[in-house]
């Protein structure tokens, strides 16, 4: 790994704004499509590493715009879904999948010991043990938080077409999914549901069991529909909308 280019091996997580003053954290485990070289793409073509299987498309950008319109603190990740999925715990069936969707991931086929361990050292746990560090120091000063994730999905998955425009996935923090979409139900023409197009699980859900229920902080995943986000107008229109819908969260919660 020392004699590979160092931009190949960026830090597992891009921190903005760690010192904002929003009640929100935001998390985009799902922000990059970035593969070091020596994956090879994971033996995969080019213009699979762009779709859906490989990162949220458009969630980076909806969460740089929502940390700077909320004073929000946001940890986005710096490597492709497809290396270790920093939403999934390790060792689970989608950790490190073999296929995606409708797609094998040959380089995920057999992948040994020692390799997981490596993934999980330089993009999982560097990740997810400094939002640890980042909660800890604002439960210790008693600063009220809720984190809210932000992902997107592919609007059709295995042929079926999925309806809605955003969906807020929560296990415990019922208010808090609530609050958020009655924020986002101000415009009726959306279509938005609670827990679609997935649902939490502590089998197959890091971020919200992890970070929030088993902390007692509120937490959420927001998904929102990938063609909506196709071009900088969709992003700047559901950064606005989502921003909106958070400030209605503090209102509504406090």
């Amino acid at each position: 790994m020392d004699a590979e280019p160092e931009h190949d091996w960026p830090q597992a997580v891009e921190v903005l704004n760690a010192d904002g003053r929003s009640g929100i954290v935001l998390l985009c485990e799902h922000a990059s499509n970035h593969m070091p070289a020596r994956y090879h793409g994971l033996g995969l073509d080019a213009p699979h590493l762009q779709r859906h299987i490989a990162w949220d498309i458009g969630a980076a950008e909806v969460t740089r715009r929502l940390s700077e319109r909320l004073d929000a603190p946001a940890f986005l990740s710096n490597y492709s879904r497809l290396l270790i999925d920093l939403n999934r715990p390790l060792g689970s069936e989608g950790s490190i999948p073999v296929r995606s969707e409708d797609t094998d991931i040959p380089g995920n086929a057999g992948v040994d010991d020692v390799e997981r361990e490596r993934r999980a050292a330089v993009m999982f746990k560097p990740f997810h043990d400094l939002v640890a560090r980042h909660l800890d120091s604002r439960q210790a000063a008693g600063w009220p938080t809720r984190i809210v994730t932000i992902h997107s999905f592919t609007p059709v998955f295995l042929g079926e077409r999925r309806p809605w425009h955003a969906g807020v996935l929560y296990d415990r923090a019922a208010h808090l999914g609530e609050a958020i979409l009655d924020g986002l139900r101000v415009d009726p023409s959306l279509n938005v549901a609670p827990n679609v197009p997935y649902v939490i699980s502590e089998d197959a859900d890091y971020a919200v069991p992890i970070h929030g229920d088993r902390r007692g902080i509120e937490a959420a995943l927001v998904e929102i529909r990938q063609d909506l986000l196709s071009d900088k107008a969709g992003i700047e229109e559901w950064a606005a909308r989502m921003a909106a819908a958070l400030a209605h969260v503090q209102e509504a919660l406090g």
